[in-house]
């Protein structure tokens, strides 16, 4: 990963994720509000659990022993899945803010003997090949600037006859009509906005799992069912609290509330997807 890359998601997380889970709580990715995403009076916060369940039974996890989460911001997954398989978890990301403050919620929650957090580089991971029955990635794949390498790391990071699950924000496929140049201009907006050198469409990341290869390999675009997410986080970043909030978070944090439209928009005119991929190794 590029210094400059790796330097600008950094300070984005650094800045921006104490504020997140002031406001929003500590799973930072989108919720799930039904597969036809019309259960939108449902809690933020439970639908973002429901997110990790419904992603759970789609992949067909029943059990895990030693769970990497890839872009484990404060540990929202992390700590869930621990709790849930009763498993050792390790989360990576490239924010000393958000590690820290994971292991700070893993102790609070009784956690700290099953997990462990560190800033490491998703594309050059510190672990040995065949360490993890379960990679989990959830909403992490957009900020990496090289998908192959990436996903070659979660490959050889999985034990033999683990499973990698990615879940991961998505372009429209091009197969049937390339890009428009507005729909580029939008993707350049939300590129700048939110850190990410570039996104590709689901069909292109089955196409590198192919060549892993993933076994048993799986992918579904719900779109639909997350779509919901960006008006109510949009509803809710404009509260007294929240304002106070992002005017003490710097500019970065500011511009990216400022342009939370962009994913809304995005999902609204097809341009955006959510995709998941599963296999295993």
């Amino acid at each position: 990963m590029s210094e400059t890359l790796y330097q600008k998601i950094q300070q984005f997380y650094d800045a921006s994720s104490g504020l997140w889970e002031q406001i929003w709580g500590e799973h930072m990715h989108h919720g799930y509000y039904g597969i036809d995403g019309q259960e939108q009076q449902k809690n933020r916060r439970q639908a973002q659990i429901d997110l990790i369940e419904e992603v759970l039974n789609w992949s067909g996890v029943q059990t895990a022993e030693n769970i990497l989460d890839v872009g484990c911001g404060i540990g929202g997954s992390s700590l869930y899945l621990a709790g849930k398989f009763n498993a050792q978890a390790t989360g990576i990301t490239l924010s000393p803010v958000q590690a820290a403050r994971a292991k700070e919620r893993a102790q609070d929650a009784g956690l700290s003997g099953r997990t462990q957090f560190q800033v490491a580089d998703a594309q050059a991971m510190p672990f040995p090949d065949d360490s993890f029955d379960l990679v989990w990635s959830l909403e992490s794949g957009e900020h990496m600037p090289d998908k192959t390498k990436f996903l070659q790391e979660c490959y050889r990071v999985l034990k033999p006859g683990g499973k990698l699950i990615l879940v991961t924000w998505c372009h429209r496929p091009t197969q049937n009509a390339p890009l428009t140049a507005d729909e580029q201009k939008h993707l350049q907006d939300i590129y700048r906005v939110y850190c990410l050198p570039y996104v590709i469409s689901l069909p292109e990341y089955e196409a590198i799992a192919r060549q892993l290869p993933l076994n048993h390999l799986r992918t579904a675009d719900w779109s639909t069912a997350v779509a919901p997410f960006w008006n109510i986080v949009i509803d809710s970043a404009f509260t007294p609290q929240a304002i106070f909030g992002l005017l003490t978070s710097g500019w970065t944090t500011i511009q990216g509330a400022l342009s939370l439209g962009l994913m809304r928009d995005g999902y609204q005119r097809g341009l955006i997807r959510f995709g998941l991929l599963s296999g295993n190794k």
